[in-house]
């Protein structure tokens, strides 16, 4: 039941995001109602991952597009800049889809080590949270600077300030749905 658990770790923070689905709660019924010999259980665990995976994509477009809707209802841009700005947001968004797949490989990593974490595992995802924070501003950095070049400096602090408060609130949301990390016995 705990590797289930280390599974069900990473989709805290992605579901937590949004409200929990009634998708969910049949999935957690079916968890309950498995049997316990080993080769269904196997064929189950393999089932709920295939089905976590979807979720998890899901869950990613769904934020994604009210991200894009929440910053246009903010920009207030003309036909014309909105021409110049959504391809650099597109682009922009892309690039930081790339970066998320990375953070969701370290919290997986995060699930799958909780049980007897060391302090070599410890530093190594805390390494790379801290590498995706800086790789995540550097691409906000350029991207701002890109708005820049295109709509002026107004309009590009404007979309920094926009994406920097929805990228707070989502890590509020991720990081309030891990546990913290405990001693290692």
């Amino acid at each position: 039941m705990k590797s289930l658990n280390r599974e069900w770790l990473p989709m805290l923070f992605i579901l937590s995001i949004l409200a929990v689905s009634p998708c969910s709660a049949q999935t957690d019924s079916q968890t309950k109602a498995q049997p316990t010999q080993k080769e269904p259980a196997a064929s189950s665990a393999d089932v709920q991952t295939r089905n976590l995976q979807a979720y998890i994509s899901l869950l990613r477009e769904n934020v994604r597009q009210q991200k894009a809707e929440i910053m246009g209802s903010m920009m207030l841009l003309s036909a014309s800049d909105a021409s110049k700005f959504w391809p650099i947001y597109e682009q922009y968004d892309l690039e930081l889809t790339k970066l998320n797949d990375q953070r969701v490989e370290n919290i997986k990593e995060y699930a799958r080590n909780y049980d007897q974490m060391t302090d070599q595992k410890a530093d190594e995802l805390i390494q790379n949270a801290m590498t995706y924070q800086k790789q995540r501003a550097e691409l906000l950095a350029n991207t701002y600077g890109k708005v820049k070049q295109a709509l002026g400096a107004i309009t590009a602090a404007r979309f920094a300030e926009v994406e920097n408060q929805l990228l707070e609130l989502i890590d509020l949301q991720i990081s309030s749905s891990l546990p913290i990390v405990g001693q290692s016995s």
